[in-house]
């Protein structure tokens, strides 16, 4: 999963292609997990934990594209594996969280199904079928930050245009991670949301040339990269006071970013010493990222707890997909190789973070 410090919006499609796109952003320690196993008789099977859905077919190309398991199915269908295949998913934060749930879905199953069919992906690899997945194949109204985020892992400059994506590590003095790390707070607001409809808005804005629109887009991108300069100068109170005026920006982009619930629960949390925050991905709900300097965090923490929020422990992790644990055989390489020809392994089991 991520946390999007600034620029989220500048790596839509409809942004980028016609203006450079800039996010920063970090990967955490919560993960998305593809657990794949050979299975007996002739089927395939995807369970989703977070859904309690299954889906299940003779063969790949006939999966069940219910709501719940649209993308997982969509994905199998990419690879078309081997008949008798059992998918389990299971994610450590909530559908609808705005912390990347869909992209790290995404690059999780694309790493351990293309392992599974014989090719070791690349991280940027990973994050580009993803995208092609859920933005050519379904259509679905996201930007690119995600996938790269859950591929790559990190702390990062990411950059967006019609030429391609670049992954831009961040290079912080000494002693700064950790101290970003002690200063960040995450609450969950208990409001699941999708972001399919304010991404909507968001984009169909871009693409009638919205002024609004496109100027807060511009001064957001702006911001990210002041956040990224702020960073890596380890001005940790500065990158606070960015972050909250990129959330000033943000949450009049379109209808829907926000809501007088999450506007009383931010104005409170800054009251009480918070030098500025987010509510995580598109908006709308899901969780609520602070900057507070430590003196402040038990006061912020009990006035946001009288509101109903919950603080979660939130950690910063530098590594991307990888292989969990599976039984290695020789590795194929070559984009020629098509999926549904590559030898596959006989009763092998997987998994991928």
């Amino acid at each position: 999963m991520r946390i999007s410090f600034g620029g989220g919006g500048t790596d839509l499609p409809a942004y980028y292609e016609r203006r450079e796109g800039l996010v920063v952003s970090t990967s955490i320690g919560y993960g998305f997990y593809t657990l794949i196993n050979a299975a007996p008789g002739d089927g395939v099977q995807i369970l989703s934990a977070d859904h309690r859905a299954l889906s299940q077919s003779a063969g790949c190309r006939d999966l069940i594209l219910d709501e719940g398991l649209q993308l997982p199915s969509t994905v199998v269908s990419f690879f078309n594996p081997r008949k008798n295949l059992v998918v389990f998913l299971a994610s450590e934060v909530p559908a609808g969280s705005g912390l990347g749930f869909c992209g790290a879905l995404t690059v999780s199953m694309i790493k351990g199904l293309s392992f599974w069919c014989g090719i070791d992906l690349e991280p940027d690899a990973a994050a580009d079928i993803a995208c092609q997945i859920q933005i050519d194949r379904l259509g679905m109204p996201v930007g690119r930050q995600d996938q790269y985020a859950a591929a790559f892992g990190g702390l990062n400059r990411i950059r967006f245009s019609s030429d391609g994506v670049s992954v831009q590590p961040l290079h912080l003095p000494a002693g700064t991670e950790e101290a970003l790390q002690q200063n960040l707070m995450l609450f969950s607001t208990s409001v699941s949301r999708s972001a399919s409809s304010i991404l909507h808005a968001l984009r169909q804005g871009i693409l009638d040339a919205d002024d609004g629109v496109l100027s807060r887009l511009g001064t957001m991108k702006e911001l990210a990269a002041e956040i990224g300069d702020a960073l890596e100068q380890g001005d940790l109170p500065l990158f606070g006071e960015l972050l909250h005026r990129s959330w000033m920006e943000k949450q009049h982009l379109v209808e829907g970013i926000t809501n007088p619930f999450l506007d009383q629960c931010y104005q409170t949390a800054r009251e009480h010493g918070a030098g500025g925050g987010k509510i995580s991905g598109a908006g709308g709900g899901g969780f609520l990222v602070l900057y507070c300097a430590k003196e402040h965090q038990d006061d912020v923490r009990a006035a946001l707890s009288q509101l109903g929020l919950r603080r979660w422990p939130l950690t910063l992790d530098r590594q991307g997909v990888q292989l969990m644990q599976a039984t290695p055989w020789q590795r194929l390489s070559g984009d020629s190789v098509p999926w549904d020809t590559v030898e596959k392994p006989e009763q092998q089991g997987l998994g991928v973070l």
